[in-house]
């Protein structure tokens, strides 16, 4: 083991930890010795490392590596390893009808599409309400995948070789792609210094519905139409969006669960269908990881400030409330004594402005936003490739160069956390969160067990809740 002090592994160890230390310093309203830099950058990556969108989102390796190249090229403090929003293998091996992809119907150098579902004919009938209420996981499994996946047979319908294989296939496929972040994450550290930005995800149930359920026009109609069928409906998907976000959080605690806040802000709902539908939904779900000691990084696309007074109910220090197209010195004065701030660059100006645009703006970010830390430097939203190579390298060197404080302060403790965590959380189906088959049901249909039941448990278990991430992922993550 090398333990030179001047070594270039010390060095760049050294450099990691100070990357570190300062992103967790701000997130935690604390003052580190300059504003940390942490870029949500998806296709951007695949323009500066010379590659296509295609080949980013088909080959998520390629998509590593430009990551890398970002971290190599920027004087950044945190990066995702891939911010690329869809692995585009998994789409293709199941028959996906709402993702087009680069290279595959779109064009290798544009972004994915998400598609909406036509009208009629929404990825789940409004009759199905009562079996997502009923058995949350089992209707994933018996009717909105193969609905919703060409490739991919409903119980009743004939098997087919195309079924099987997009079963097998999907199911490695994502299991491979989760697996590879250790060790990108890993040469990230010691080829880049670099640290990873978040870990862990999590989404609004009633997001779900709009996303990939009914659809937003759907959504629309049945807040109206059957509203009780829809608060059932998000109150059942509570146990299993907290299970997720649990499941997938660093385990040292450090990094935040991000979600992937949007279609829940005005003009999509109105401010009253917001208290029915969404945040009594949210909040416990936050508040639940926040007493598990995770922090959640409330990425706000969209408008969210009509919203705001609904974050102060959190508790302190909880979340970093991220601005896209709110005012950023507005979410400052209302937010900054309670909650750290990220974000907030406009994605026009780093795409389409001049330099000293971006500077300009820079100097007001430094003097109105991050004067006193708590402070995360940031676009708006996710960086596509339209975004300015020489504007982000503007932006990158102006806050190196001004962004430092004249004495770094920590942040301050936050009080414990320790409400009990929300019933509807720890509700249980027939499938509880985190399973596919339950044990007692896996143990009815075994042989005698002779030896150690227990070992058997865990084993088969474990390879369980593969099963039930790949589920639930396909409609949180993909």
């Amino acid at each position: 083991m090398n333990t030179d002090p001047t070594s270039p592994q010390a060095a760049n160890d050294t450099l990691y930890q100070q990357r570190l230390d300062r992103y967790l310093t701000a997130m935690r309203r604390g003052q580190p010795d300059t504003i940390p830099i942490r870029p949500f950058v998806a296709e951007f990556t695949a323009k500066v490392a010379g590659m296509t969108s295609q080949q980013v989102t088909q080959d998520y390796e390629m998509a590593f590596e430009a990551a890398r190249c970002c971290a190599r090229e920027f004087d950044w403090d945190a990066i995702v390893p891939n911010m690329v929003y869809v692995w585009g293998a998994i789409p293709q091996l199941l028959g996906n009808r709402y993702y087009a992809v680069p290279g595959v119907g779109l064009d290798p150098n544009g972004g994915f599409q998400y598609l909406e579902p036509p009208e009629p004919g929404e990825w789940m009938p409004a009759a199905d309400y009562d079996a997502l209420i009923d058995d949350p996981t089992g209707y994933l499994l018996e009717h909105w995948l193969p609905t919703t996946n060409r490739y991919l047979s409903a119980p009743g319908e004939p098997n087919t070789i195309d079924n099987n294989l997009a079963w097998l296939r999907g199911g490695m496929a994502v299991m491979n792609y989760f697996g590879a972040f250790g060790g990108a994450i890993t040469r990230l550290r010691h080829e880049c210094a670099m640290p990873s930005a978040i870990c862990g995800i999590l989404k609004s149930p009633l997001d779900i519905i709009a996303d990939k359920f009914r659809g937003y026009i759907g959504l629309t109609m049945d807040l109206f139409e059957r509203p009780d069928k829809v608060h059932a409906a998000v109150e059942a998907m509570m146990p299993h969006m907290y299970e997720i976000a649990r499941a997938s959080a660093d385990p040292q605690r450090l990094l935040p669960v991000t979600i992937w806040l949007h279609r829940g802000c005005v003009p999509f709902i109105n401010p009253e269908q917001f208290k029915r539908f969404h945040w009594p939904m949210l909040k416990p779900i936050i508040e639940a990881l926040w007493a598990d000691g995770i922090q959640t990084l409330l990425y706000a696309e969209g408008v969210w400030c009509h919203h705001w007074d609904a974050f102060l109910e959190l508790p302190e220090g909880s979340v970093i409330v991220h601005c896209d197209r709110d005012d950023v010195f507005a979410a400052k004065r209302k937010l900054g004594h309670k909650f750290a701030i990220s974000g907030g660059v406009p994605n026009t100006l780093l795409s389409f402005g001049t330099p000293d645009q971006v500077r300009a703006f820079c100097r007001r970010i430094i003097d109105e936003v991050a004067v006193d830390g708590g402070y995360i430097l940031d676009a708006g939203a996710i960086m596509q490739n339209d975004t300015s190579i020489e504007n982000m390298q503007v932006m990158t060197n102006y806050i190196r160069e001004h962004g430092g404080y004249s004495r770094s302060s920590p942040a301050p403790k936050p009080a414990i956390f320790q409400a009990p965590p929300d019933p509807r959380l720890l509700a249980s189906h027939r499938r509880p969160p985190g399973s596919v088959v339950p044990w007692p049901d896996e143990r009815a249909r075994l042989p005698e067990i002779t030896g150690d039941e227990e070992i058997v448990r865990r084993t088969l278990g474990g390879i369980d809740a593969w099963a039930y991430a790949f589920l639930w992922h396909c409609v949180v993550s993909f």
